[in-house]
């Protein structure tokens, strides 16, 4: 059976990439041209496939895993017994799930004590407020408008970073307000928007227990991570 040209081209070039020592990483093989509607969805494919693999397996070798897939792919006998692949896949998933478990360990100390040192050294701060669970805020700007219960639903803007600048989510930088139930957020949000009014502006430093605790949110919100926002109250839409 024909071999696919665009996929063997790619991973052959990352074979020898791989393999070629003092090799330019920035230089580039040429690419077969992708002409047919076929050859380009395949090159999609392989494209979507390869960097999803490059990113979670590390470990993968490229040149073991074009043979199978060329083998699998044209019908020839398997190198490995089924017994044998499955072994070794279930050992790969293993070591993976082992990895992840003793990195997000490590994340939870490391979040712990960088978040108790970041909320002592800000509540220390001239013009910050902690509340009695630990939520601690700072007025930007005051407003004169209403607060909303529980049950109301708000309409805000916010900017969200990590203790160390880092940006998760913006709707500042989406140039787009959201509207939600004051009750429907994560504990820190919804005890800050029943003390303020609209027009008001804080700044919430917000501690992991009352944010997404021990499990984090994503890939860029940790376990025991403390969360920083701005956020800006802009309308209250009363909930009977």
């Amino acid at each position: 059976m024909k071999k696919y040209v665009i996929v063997a081209t790619a991973l052959a070039a990352l074979v020898a990439c791989k393999g070629e020592a003092g090799s330019d990483a920035a230089a580039k093989p040429e690419s077969a041209p992708l002409q047919s509607e076929d050859q380009k969805a395949s090159y999609a494919i392989g494209q979507r496939f390869g960097e999803g693999m490059g990113r979670d397996l590390k470990e993968l070798d490229v040149k073991a895993f074009y043979q199978g897939f060329e083998d699998g792919f044209n019908g020839r006998d398997s190198q490995m017994s089924q017994e044998e692949m499955v072994a070794a896949m279930n050992a790969l998933q293993a070591r993976k799930v082992k990895e992840q478990q003793e990195a997000q360990s490590k994340a939870l100390e490391v979040n712990k004590s960088s978040g108790e040192t970041f909320l002592a050294e800000n509540k220390a701060r001239e013009g910050v407020t902690v509340t009695e669970s630990g939520l601690q805020y700072e007025v930007i700007t005051k407003g004169e408008g209403e607060t909303p219960d529980a049950n109301d639903k708000v309409n805000v803007h916010y900017h969200g970073t990590l203790p160390d600048g880092t940006v998760f989510d913006s709707s500042v930088e989406r140039g787009e307000a959201i509207s939600f139930p004051v009750n429907g957020v994560i504990k820190g949000w919804t005890e800050a928007l029943q003390l303020m009014k609209v027009g008001d502006k804080w700044k919430l430093v917000i501690p992991s227990d009352l944010a997404y605790g021990a499990r984090g949110a994503g890939p860029k919100i940790g376990p025991n991570q403390v969360l920083v926002f701005e956020v800006e109250l802009l309308g209250v839409e009363k909930v009977d």
